[in-house]
């Protein structure tokens, strides 16, 4: 019925036919699948008299079963209620996988008056799925089925968007600081929720980040690189330029300049531009490389 590659091996159904029936559970449609077991199998098998049964065959260890589950749905969402969707789980029925003759997941198959079609294994293409479905629909209206095709295929459900986690009291006061522009403010409630939790990373990196803006955002960039231009050795000069470059992106230029300057200090000084390069660290992020490669040139310098 179509090019793509089916599962090989004859399909045989008669002992799950002769199951006892545990209770009606209708092959879902495209508003989506049931869950076909052992158990449930001879009732699909007598439901496929009156419309066909797609039987998707999946498993957990196949991650491309989730998205080929979503695809289906909304392509046999254009037939409705006249066809029906049930899926396989492969892990948990084993008996299933075995009477299918299943040699691969994900895979696919349709029910049609107790007969079982095979269609494909793996993930075809949406024109391929249109294709399928239309012959298999074409089929069992040849059968007598009553198969209707509204044409329209359904848009992928949209997944929910994880609902945002309210910011811990502390944090709120420093954000809500920050969006009028009071940075003292911001600065004082990070070191509050530090003083709490000396090990909050957030309020550690908010902290800096507040504290960079608060430190360059009126600096003139021109006048600032001109100072340092003409005075190397005035350290205070040299961490304003490292301010800016790591605002404006120039994160390995600034952690050089400052590792150069804790070379050429000592004591207090030293110290203190130490514990900038730590808190630009901060700001930059404790995973990016560039923060890491810094750590070791630091630790050179420093010893």
């Amino acid at each position: 019925m179509t090019s793509l590659p089916p599962f090989s091996g004859v399909v045989d159904l008669a002992a799950l036919a002769a199951k006892p029936q545990q209770g009606q559970q209708h092959g879902g449609s495209a508003g989506g699948p049931a869950a076909m077991t052992e158990a449930n199998a001879g009732e699909y098998l007598q439901e496929s008299s009156r419309r066909p049964i797609y039987v998707l065959l999946c498993s957990a260890a196949a991650p491309q079963c989730d998205e080929l589950r979503e695809r289906v749905v909304a392509h046999l969402a254009r037939y409705g209620d006249s066809v029906g969707l049930v899926v396989v789980d492969v892990d948990a029925e084993p008996g299933l996988a075995e009477a299918f003759q299943l040699q691969a997941v994900p895979a696919m198959l349709a029910l049609m008056a107790g007969r079982p079609v095979p269609l494909f294994q793996g993930t075809p293409d949406d024109q391929q799925l249109t294709d399928v479905f239309a012959q298999v629909a074409e089929v069992a209206r040849q059968a007598g089925m009553d198969v209707r095709d509204s044409g329209e295929v359904a848009a992928p459900t949209a997944k929910a968007e994880p609902e945002e986690k309210p910011l811990p009291p502390l944090h709120q006061e420093a954000f809500d600081a920050i969006e009028r522009e009071d940075y003292a403010a911001a600065i004082a409630a990070y070191d509050q929720a530090l003083k709490e939790n000396p090990k909050d990373a957030e309020a550690r990196a908010g902290r800096a980040q507040v504290s960079l803006i608060a430190r360059s955002g009126s600096a003139d960039a021109v006048v600032v690189r001109q100072a340092a231009a003409d005075a190397p050795d005035d350290v205070d000069v040299q961490l304003a330029v490292a301010d800016l470059d790591v605002l404006g992106g120039m994160v390995d230029d600034a952690f050089d300049r400052l590792i150069d300057v804790v070379r050429a200090t000592a004591g207090p000084e030293r110290e203190g531009v130490r514990a900038r390069l730590i808190e630009l660290f901060d700001v930059v992020g404790p995973t990016d490389p560039r923060v890491n490669a810094a750590r070791q040139r630091l630790a050179s310098a420093l010893y």
